[in-house]
């Protein structure tokens, strides 16, 4: 039986693809180097450790440190951050699902503050049970953190599923010992997703209907 949805925050509730498009281009730019021409060719190659993604884009981390880098883009992406908004019907999705009776949490790679600050800001507090961030910027693995949450609510794995939109998303619900459902609106290609071999969705909206299939 269902229990707990755990959600992954960017790209899947928030809708930021375009926000963190600008701010790699703006570093791209700084350095004279080539941008990335859209919405597909920056899904085609993000990707999780970070630093691999920087690398594909086109930054030299043996010319520059990493650190440096995250810290240049986290920057960016604060200053970009006022473009960004819910994907449609969020909030209806959140309510529908909490209103089949299961519990919410959120497990981000986004810093813990920053990920607070921004549940706040788009008025969704009130439907997660738990906010689970990650204590630095640099975005190594959040695997560990759905695991510990659901350990101390009791709550066993394969009664909890992982809504995300990266294959990183994947990785960590295989890790935690939880199905996963992906979402081809965020910061990866369907095609990549698909290599998951789990469902894709093509939207959040369709994730109440497909609640509903595995409550049947």
């Amino acid at each position: 039986m269902l229990h707990t949805i755990l959600w992954d925050w960017n790209g899947t509730l928030l809708d930021d693809v375009e926000v963190a498009l600008a701010a790699m281009n703006e570093m791209l730019a700084r350095r004279g180097l080539p941008l990335l021409r859209g919405r597909e060719p920056y899904r085609d190659i993000f990707t999780f450790p970070v630093r691999v993604y920087y690398t594909a884009a086109g930054l030299d981390l043996s010319a520059e440190p990493f650190e440096s880098l995250a810290v240049e883009w986290t920057g960016l992406y604060h200053r970009f951050y006022p473009r960004c908004g819910l994907f449609p019907a969020a909030r209806a999705v959140l309510q529908a699902v909490g209103e089949m009776g299961l519990e919410q949490a959120i497990v981000s790679a986004s810093h813990q503050q920053a990920l607070d600050s921004q549940v706040e800001e788009q008025g969704l507090g009130g439907f997660f049970q738990a906010r689970l961030g990650i204590s630095d910027i640099y975005a190594g693995s959040k695997a560990g953190l759905a695991q510990r949450y659901l350990k101390s609510q009791g709550v066993p794995p394969e009664q909890a599923l992982f809504v995300g939109d990266t294959l990183h998303d994947w990785e960590v619900a295989q890790e935690a010992g939880c199905p996963c459902v992906l979402l081809a609106q965020g910061h990866q290609s369907r095609a990549r997703l698909e290599t998951a071999g789990v469902p894709v969705l093509e939207s959040l909206t369709q994730v109440p209907a497909f609640l509903r299939g595995l409550q049947a």
